[in-house]
């Protein structure tokens, strides 16, 4: 039976990028996304909702999301979702989380740190990049 694991999500980054190696050499980023959804509530009013996700991206991908993205920037993610479960330090039992794996990635808005769009004009959207033929970002 076929399945399909896509995920498309546009958020703002809601820390700075965690960038690490691992045994092998190849650089692994970690992040956090936060997605807004506002909606009308059953008594009329004006409602926000806002949803926060893990993200991991891997190889080039990686090393460009460090260099490039700040807590506060817009981005554009397309990548599968991924269920981790361990077994907690102090004992506490199984944990689990489910996150995303991004496949590519790109950058929204101006280059402005902290999310503060710059004075001059910025493109609106910056190269995505793209996983070689393994899959795997570059």
């Amino acid at each position: 039976m076929s399945s399909l694991n896509k995920v498309f999500l546009m958020g703002n980054i809601t820390r700075n990028i965690e960038l690490r190696y691992m045994p092998s050499g190849s650089p692994v980023a970690d992040f956090g996304l936060a997605m807004n959804r506002k909606f009308k509530g059953n008594d009329g009013a004006m409602k926000e909702d806002v949803t926060f996700v893990d993200i991991t991206c891997f190889g080039k991908t990686a090393e460009l999301c460090s260099q490039y993205l700040s807590k506060g920037r817009q981005a554009l993610i397309e990548g599968h979702l991924k269920f981790e479960q361990w077994e907690d330090k102090n004992g506490g039992g199984k944990r689990s989380k489910l996150k995303v794996v991004a496949e590519r990635v790109t950058f929204i808005g101006g280059g402005g740190k902290e999310g503060g769009e710059t004075s001059k004009p910025q493109k609106r959207a910056e190269p995505r990049f793209e996983p070689d033929d393994e899959g795997v970002p570059f």
